[in-house]
């Protein structure tokens, strides 16, 4: 199982927050994210919206630190890319 996370750095809500992702499928991404404690409403299209505080949490459970721009190249390698459809309003 390898789940990957970026840095806190994308702002929201007052905190700073992290991509949690799967390069292999949604469901290895769900299972992680369960056994962290992570809501599924923190679930967004092919993605975990992680708050900074839970970021060391995620590492220690296994979570390999890259890049957002790597978070990304991930995806979209594994062909697990979900892109907001135009006009579509924000979330899952």
């Amino acid at each position: 199982m390898t789940v990957y996370i970026d840095p806190p750095t994308w702002p929201g809500h007052g905190r700073l927050w992290s991509h949690l992702i799967s390069d292999a499928s949604y469901d290895e991404l769900h299972l992680f994210a369960q056994r962290l404690g992570v809501p599924p409403r923190a679930f967004e299209r092919d993605h975990y919206d992680l708050p900074s505080h839970r970021y060391p949490d995620a590492v220690s459970a296994g979570a390999l630190e890259v890049s957002s721009r790597e978070v990304v190249r991930l995806l979209t390698g594994a062909g697990l890319r979900r892109r907001r459809t135009r006009g579509a309003p924000p979330g899952r």
